[in-house]
C-alpha cells in the first residue's frame, strides 16, 4: 500500500521537511530487517522523515529509496542526492493536516 499525494500535498510536506534532519541512515549493508522496522517506527511517531541513503550509483541509490517506501507503505517526497524525504500518516494519532486535493 503506497500513497498517492497531489503536486499540492507534495509541495506542502517538501515546505514542512525543509527545517527537518536526516534521522536515518542507510549504510553498506542495505536494506535489513532492523533498517525497515526502525523507518517504519520513525514515520509512525513523526509522520515525516528524511533518511540519509548511502549507495553508490544514482540507480541504486533509487532503488533503494523506491524499495523502502514501498516496504513502509510510504510516499517518497522528494529525493536530493542522497537525501530522501519520505511521509505516511500515523495510524493513531496524525500531527500534519494535508491540503484537500
Amino acid at each position: 500500500m503506497s500513497i498517492a499525494l497531489t503536486a499540492a500535498q507534495s509541495r506542502f510536506l517538501r515546505g514542512q521537511a525543509h527545517g527537518l534532519k536526516a534521522i536515518l541512515q542507510v549504510g553498506g549493508k542495505g536494506l535489513t530487517g532492523a533498517v525497515v522496522t526502525e523507518v517504519d517506527g520513525a514515520l509512525e511517531h513523526h509522520e515525516l522523515i528524511k533518511v540519509k541513503v548511502a549507495a553508490g550509483d544514482r540507480e541504486a541509490r533509487d532503488a533503494m529509496v523506491a524499495d523502502l517506501a514501498a516496504r513502509c507503505g510510504a510516499a517518497l517526497v522528494q529525493r536530493i542526492g542522497n537525501v530522501a524525504v519520505l511521509y505516511r500518516p500515523s495510524r493513531d494519532k496524525r500531527q500534519i493536516v494535508l491540503p484537500r486535493p
